[in-house]
């Protein structure tokens, strides 16, 4: 891609890395089913290789719904400074290319070729020399999205995965964009695709079709974005030394919720779910917070940190319950749970016998 007057954006994502990074050093794994996570009753799968994903297997899976979907599935614990140490060869590549880097995680990051250090005729020929360049380096492949924004160069690295590469240009964005789910934008996450779904938008082109007034009325800030991207648009910068702040999630109720019981249900199913990301990004956190929409779309939000990080998916459970209860009985009906956890830190800054405990 070579458009000029564009940004050239090339967002980079290791396949299956942990579970690739596993079956590189152990031949006896390669082609078989791996998870790597603990296989205990509290354990959640942390990445899955191509052969579990057969099995439906993902990542942030809880590892007893894992090993009932694949019996043969083989667990194996994650090794974080391993990881930690190829992720650095990683970027060290993408440094040599440009030093507009924002990393996502140990395995995916934006790039930001518009003005590269070396001399490549564009930026797909710049993509393709990272790639190889990964593979000689690291015996591991990587998929890459090449296009004129963040946010389409993401959906481009989905595309051809794994070991591919795709080009969105400028003449190709908006219908790109036009023919996709809502579901499979990255931005809109499951809560937000089912309530599009529930005004009639079901596709980039439904989202193009929308007044910006009506994404405002039903979405709040985020309409301007969603109103961005259902044109291909999307002028965020590649921010370089980015750290993410927070790793949470929502659930939003069909019905509201008055009883305690239902709330405690919901809250511990959302809780595994939450820190199923922790672990998917090899991360845990010290502060928890809480938060609750009432059908008047009112809100609370209560936070708590302590020493000691989030051990668990059960652990994290328990703390926002505790932030939970004294909202109980609701004055009104609840729409909305969410929790967050954040004060984030690798597993390998938490003390041994803790970090044994975060993979269960």
């Amino acid at each position: 891609m070579s458009s000029a007057g564009h940004r050239r954006i090339i967002h980079v994502d290791m396949d299956a890395f942990y579970a690739s990074v596993e079956q590189r050093d152990d031949p006896a794994l390669r082609g078989r089913p791996l998870a790597v996570g603990g296989a205990g009753r509290r354990g959640v799968v942390a990445a899955a290789s191509y052969e579990a994903r057969r099995f439906g297997i993902r990542s942030a899976m809880p590892s007893v719904v894992a090993q009932r979907k694949c019996p043969d599935l083989v667990f194996v614990p994650p090794r974080f400074d391993v990881y930690r140490a190829v992720s650095a060869q990683i970027h060290a590549i993408f440094a040599s290319f440009t030093p507009i880097i924002q990393p996502l995680s140990l395995d995916e990051a934006y790039l930001d070729v518009t003005r590269p250090l070396l001399d490549y005729p564009s930026a797909t020929a710049i993509a393709t020399a990272i790639r190889a360049r990964i593979r000689n380096e690291t015996g591991l492949t990587a998929s890459a999205g090449v296009s004129y924004n963040k946010f389409l160069a993401k959906l481009a690295s989905d595309y051809r995965k794994p070991d591919g590469q795709f080009v969105i240009t400028p003449r190709m964005g908006p219908d790109f964009v036009a023919n996709l789910p809502v579901e499979q934008f990255h931005g809109i996450g499951p809560a937000t695709a089912a309530r599009m779904h529930g005004l009639g938008i079901r596709t980039g082109l439904d989202l193009r079709g929308q007044p910006l007034s009506r994404l405002l009325r039903h979405f709040g800030k985020a309409a301007d974005f969603y109103y961005g991207i259902a044109r291909g648009l999307d002028d965020r910068p590649v921010e370089v030394n980015r750290p993410r702040r927070s790793i949470g999630g929502e659930q939003t109720f069909d019905a509201d919720i008055h009883d305690w019981s239902a709330a405690r249900d919901n809250m511990l199913a959302l809780s595994e779910r939450v820190w199923g990301r922790c672990v998917a990004r090899g991360l845990t956190g010290v502060t928890v917070t809480l938060k609750v929409k009432y059908n008047d779309f009112r809100q609370i939000v209560r936070g708590r940190t302590v020493p000691e990080p989030v051990a668990d998916g059960a652990d994290l459970a328990r703390r926002a319950l505790a932030l939970l209860a004294p909202c109980f009985p609701p004055p009104r009906g609840i729409r909305l749970l969410g929790v967050t956890v954040s004060g984030l830190r690798v597993p390998g800054a938490v003390p041994p016998a803790r970090q044994l405990a975060l993979f269960g």
